[in-house]
């Protein structure tokens, strides 16, 4: 959530960056709560001057001794009790729907980040790793798995429904080979600290980290106990110190988690309908950093966590390419956000496998999640950020694609094998002749 403060002392500066973020509802909601904001502190003074006055009335019955007089004052006392409380009635309903309004005000860009309409306009800052040179046609994953037999997709249909598949045999364990290592990695490597957060939040978590209100109808929601299943461990990880005060000696904090990951993909119906490119259910490792509340502060953090995440695509030998996210194509929360995306040569795409998002303060307003930099300073509101680290299954189809071979096998990216049991090659079953 922004500072109501930025909005009222530079207003062209939030108008601007909502056109830049092509928000046009966001907006027209500027305006209204520049009126609503105007209208709360104009009678945050009367209700204030009311209050003065009642307590010197209380004061004045308090030690009148003239019976008359002192009847007068309680009947003045009543009028001015029933004013107040409709004033302070009015202030409550303009303060909460200032909040309501609020809520749906997406993030402001940091600066330099690039101006743009979509995705289409995304800069791709570098590429590293040789895509594969392959003397027959690579085949798609959606081929592979099959030929393989470890991803089973029309079972998988007929016990959950569209968008849904099971893996099986060394899919499966190639999957939790993959898990294991990258939380390993992060844990050993990059100095965080595995959490096992639960998967299913209350509603105040998915607000915290902005998830809601905005798309509540992208979330899956048990309405009877109204509780929502996480869309990625972003949510209760960010979580894990709202309503807290850290001591500034506490941060950095780095955590990591896996999670299974839960998404209707009702805006992405129609898209990417074959394979495991986009599922209901899946399956990421994540990486969240809450930071002091310093712009130079959390952009350092940010660079570095692109380089954790790029780091498993490097050890797992795959092409990668870092794009940045231009105005038009951040996330309602993000600050500025770069994507790491894997080359796929049998799907012949890029499949983006972390997004690493700098949140400045919005999240940690949302949540209440602050620090006190040092003994008696006042406290500010932390820096939030996460990224992938990396997202299943699209790095599962990376090295089915990548690594394949003429025979049709796949070979394991050297890594995984001590996670494989040794398996160095996924084989074709054998066919039985008839």
């Amino acid at each position: 959530m922004l500072d109501i403060t930025i909005i009222r002392e530079q207003p062209d500066r939030v108008r601007q960056a909502m056109r830049d973020l092509h928000d046009e509802e966001a907006l027209a909601r500027i305006e209204i709560i520049l009126d609503l904001d105007e209208k709360r502190r104009a009678l945050i003074a009367t209700v204030e001057e009311m209050r003065a006055e009642k307590n010197a009335a209380s004061k004045q019955i308090g030690v009148s001794r003239d019976p008359k007089e002192r009847q007068v004052k309680i009947d003045q006392m009543k009028s001015l009790n029933a004013r107040l409380d409709k004033q302070e009635a009015e202030l409550k309903e303009i303060e909460n729907n200032l909040d309501e309004e609020m809520t749906w005000i997406p993030n402001l860009p940091a600066r330099g980040v690039p101006v743009g309409g979509d995705e289409t306009e995304n800069p791709v800052l570098r590429e590293e790793g040789d895509k594969p040179a392959f003397d027959f046609e690579p085949l798609p994953h959606w081929e592979i798995g099959p030929l393989l037999d470890v991803i089973d997709f029309e079972r998988g249909a007929r016990i959950s429904g569209s968008r849904f598949y099971i893996l099986k045999g060394l899919g499966a364990r190639l999957q939790r080979s993959l898990i294991t290592w990258m939380l390993d990695v992060h844990i050993e490597q990059h100095g965080y600290t595995e959490l096992y957060p639960p998967y299913i939040v209350r509603e105040e978590m998915m607000f915290g980290t902005g998830n809601l209100p905005k798309f509540g109808e992208n979330l899956y929601h048990d309405i009877e106990d109204d509780l929502w299943l996480i869309p990625t461990a972003e949510v209760p990880v960010t979580n894990f110190h709202r309503e807290e005060i850290l001591e500034g000696e506490q941060l950095p904090l780095y955590y990591v988690a896996y999670t299974p990951c839960f998404r209707r993909e009702k805006m992405s119906a129609g898209r990417d309908v074959r394979g495991i490119k986009r599922g209901h259910q899946f399956d990421k490792v994540e990486m969240v950093k809450i930071v002091e509340g310093d712009e130079e502060v959390s952009e350092r953090e940010l660079q570095s966590l692109v380089e954790s995440a790029a780091d498993i695509a490097r050890l797992l030998k795959l092409p990668f390419r870092v794009v940045q996210m231009v105005t038009g194509d951040l996330s309602f929360v993000a600050a500025k956000k770069y994507d790491i995306e894997v080359w796929a040569p049998g799907s012949q795409e890029w499949l983006e496998v972390s997004s690493c998002s700098n949140f400045h303060d919005f999240q940690a307003r949302r949540m209440n999640l602050r620090y006190r930099p040092e003994k008696g300073a006042k406290v500010k509101f932390a820096h939030t950020l996460n990224g992938s680290g990396l997202a299943l299954p699209r790095v599962l189809i990376a090295i089915l694609e990548n690594y394949q071979q003429p025979d049709g096998s796949v070979v394991i990216p050297e890594v995984l094998r001590p996670y494989m049991g040794g398996v160095e090659v996924i084989k074709p079953p054998v066919r039985e002749e008839t």
